[in-house]
């Protein structure tokens, strides 16, 4: 979409989480820089002003938008994300639910369907996963798919995070678990980043998953990983932040600090998943070796939770998780309490967070996970910013990226209140305006 010469959006309620600290911990996490009524001008890409705007600023030609006392905040900012994949998972999604599919014996050949059978016993991750399911369905659907055929449908559901308010979104490899299958992965990523008006962080998940099919096992994929595959890395994409799940039948602790070691002599930035079922002992290490952040924390006890909060180390947590797979979440409170760093994400993927909504994500942090409305809006914009290290958006201020969302409601605390729809009535991304309205 062409991009207005200024867009002028008059009489908002602006959220404009303008404050002196770059990051938000503790109490500052409950100041959203409210101003109650206020016009906001956009030039270009760029937020020009905010207070009462002259007719003789707005440039000619510029979009005229009314809010109406409507919120006016931050775009959103999805910091962790998987959201480029082949192939689909709803399959064993249905099975895990208590159903049996298969095709009618008894239907003609021209109008096939489905005989839909209640299961006696659900089956268990492990044994979806013996029959070729869970993560390793996706692997093989990835592996299968061209950079082209994966950039193409991680480009369409670009356009629903744009839709839903998201204007810069952190996207993962890890589904190709081998170094050439990153690549490829990485690559597509790029070559959707390349046609989309909002912002795209590519992250190296190189250590997932572990593949039984790779000739030597696990030992010498994770060998090739640590080796070859991070020099390969490091010289396509130099400056990519590092990831890796540190979890029980997956990455191990050991396995995962020479990972980032090696990432980090590399000049390679660092983030892992941690604490998502069991606690291995991650977090001590990232607090000590300056981990960007720690992903995850649902199996987090208090001490770590306080060792999290007096480091620079962010904590990012996924409460769709919780939802979508076993009813737990993490617990935010004993990390803002100690004055944390806090962000807030989709997790969006294939397996267990199939969603691409920060609204969803709000509302769920604040039921299940201890925070209030305005901690949960600067987690998933402000703070959610600054663990990709982007300091140009997250608040409304002159020069700031022109990433905005227009919500429905004039109350900031109905985007968690209300369950279930679309808050947002207008999404602007970098001085472009996606809406059902204008």
């Amino acid at each position: 979409m062409a991009r207005p010469p200024g867009i002028l959006i008059r009489d908002a309620r602006v959220l404009t989480l303008a404050g002196s600290a770059p990051r938000r911990g503790g109490p500052g996490m409950r100041d959203l820089g409210v101003v109650p009524r206020a016009d906001v001008l956009v030039v270009g890409d760029r937020i020009a002003r905010v207070g009462r705007v002259d007719a003789s600023e707005v440039p000619s030609g510029a979009m005229a938008i009314r809010a109406e006392g409507r919120v006016l905040m931050p775009g959103f900012v999805d910091c962790h994300t998987h959201a480029c994949w082949g192939g689909t998972r709803i399959d064993e999604w249905e099975m895990k639910s208590g159903w049996d599919r298969a095709p009618d014996p008894d239907a003609p050949a021209d109008q096939p369907r489905s005989v839909l059978t209640a299961r006696q016993e659900r089956p268990s991750y492990l044994e979806i996963l013996a029959r070729g399911g869970g993560i390793m369905s996706t692997v093989a659907a990835t592996r299968r798919a061209s950079v082209a055929a994966l950039a193409s449908s991680l480009s369409a559901r670009l356009v629903r995070f744009v839709e839903h308010g998201t204007c810069t979104i952190e996207v993962k490899s890890g589904y190709g678990l081998t170094p050439t299958a990153e690549l490829a992965m990485l690559d597509a990523i790029v070559r959707a980043a390349g046609s989309f008006d909002g912002t795209i962080v590519p992250t190296a998940l190189l250590g997932h998953a572990l593949d039984p099919t790779y000739p030597g096992g696990d030992a010498a994929l994770v060998e090739e990983v640590i080796g070859a595959g991070l020099d390969e890395v490091a010289r396509a994409y130099p400056g990519i932040a590092v990831d890796a799940y540190c979890e029980q039948g997956a990455w191990s602790l050991e396995r995962c600090v020479r990972l980032f070691a090696r990432a980090a002599s590399l000049g390679l930035p660092w983030r892992v998943h941690a604490d998502q079922f069991n606690r291995l002992g991650m977090i001590r290490h990232a607090v000590a070796h300056g981990a960007i952040s720690v992903d995850h924390l649902e199996a987090s006890d208090d001490d770590d939770l306080r060792a999290l909060a007096s480091s620079e180390t962010f904590g990012v947590i996924l409460p769709i998780c919780g939802m979508h797979v076993d009813g737990r979440y993490a617990r935010a409170r004993p990390l803002l309490d100690a004055g944390g760093l806090l962000a807030l994400a989709t997790n969006c993927n294939p397996g267990s967070a199939p969603s691409v909504s920060m609204p969803l994500a709000i509302q769920l942090a604040v039921r299940n996970c201890g925070m209030c409305v305005e901690e949960a809006i600067v987690a998933s914009t402000l703070n959610a910013a600054r663990v990709l290290g982007l300091e140009d958006r997250g608040m409304i201020v002159p020069d700031a990226r022109a990433d905005l969302v227009l919500l429905a409601h004039d109350d900031e605390r109905s985007l968690a209140y209300e369950l279930g729809g679309n808050p947002v009535e207008a999404t602007i991304v970098g001085g472009r305006v996606f809406s059902r309205r204008w």
